[in-house]
């Protein structure tokens, strides 16, 4: 029996919508194989309808389900009578019924799987039910010895059989919060040490006023910064910087900008901003 596999965790899927709540559901397929020979298939002499069978297989030891193939070397009636049948018949069951599909492939004299037909959907089999396909190779084409379907007559059948078993759900609730990302407010929180002033390091004064602010973040955000408090200027020996020449609200501006790449007024002051910046 296959093993179920645990289900990723719901954080760890394809990104898309959330939901509160999960179901994991496993169908398990046990698939096995079956080769059948058929030695002097030339010789057989059933007429049409009649039938030849294998002997039963199963997919292990186990298995009390059996299965056997069954082959009309003539067709099964009048509209199959120039081609082979093969059917998959389903022997014995312990269940009222299983669902399988199935493939069924001729070896050439190379061993190589040729001439493959296979089941478009998982049939429903009951015990002594067969499905299979009524024309499956015209006996013209498979006796033609230019084909090589019969090395040293002998007819190789080839049959992949994966039956649908039970069904296990396995479910669960996701934690919203932690699987929520938060959107990235980065700007909004350098905004707001701006406007409260925490944690400052330097003074600004600007017509009268003092701006406090930061000088890592002046530093990264304006060259002219970095290389006042980079170099032993005295600015950054005194932790003060006089700026003359431009307005306090438009310095205001400015540094909101240094802090959160936003500029609302920009319309309304672009030209001072420039020139401000230009400082």
């Amino acid at each position: 029996m296959s093993r179920v596999p645990t289900p990723p965790p719901p954080g760890e899927m394809s990104s898309g919508p959330v939901a509160e709540s999960w179901c994991y559901t496993q169908v398990k397929v046990v698939k096995f194989s079956y080769m059948w020979t058929i030695n002097n298939f030339s010789f057989c002499r059933e007429e049409m309808g009649e039938v030849l069978k294998s002997s039963t297989f199963s997919s292990g030891p186990n298995d009390k389900m059996k299965w056997c193939l069954r082959v009309n070397p003539k067709g099964l009636d009048d509209e199959s009578k120039d081609y082979l049948s093969l059917y998959l018949l389903l022997v014995s069951c312990p269940k009222s019924e299983v669902r399988a599909k199935f493939k069924f492939s001729l070896l050439n004299a190379k061993r190589e799987e040729t001439k493959a037909m296979e089941s478009q959907r998982a049939y429903r089999f009951v015990q002594g039910k067969d499905w299979g396909f009524k024309k499956f190779i015209r006996r013209d084409f498979l006796l033609d010895e230019a084909n090589g379907l019969l090395p040293d007559d002998k007819l190789t059948l080839f049959c992949e059989v994966s039956v649908v078993q039970d069904s296990v759900n396995i479910s669960g609730q996701s934690n919203m919060n932690m699987l929520k990302v938060p959107e990235c407010q980065l700007s909004d929180d350098l905004g707001n040490l701006w406007e409260c002033s925490r944690f400052t390091d330097c003074s600004l004064y600007v017509g009268g006023q003092e701006f406090k602010a930061h000088k890592s973040i002046l530093a990264a955000r304006s060259p002219v910064f970095n290389a006042m408090f980079e170099h032993e200027m005295e600015e950054s020996k005194k932790n003060r910087v006089d700026i003359s020449d431009v307005d306090p609200d438009v310095f205001r501006e400015m540094m909101g900008f240094i802090y959160t790449g936003k500029a609302p007024n920009l319309e309304k002051m672009a030209d001072n901003l420039l020139a401000a910046a230009d400082k």
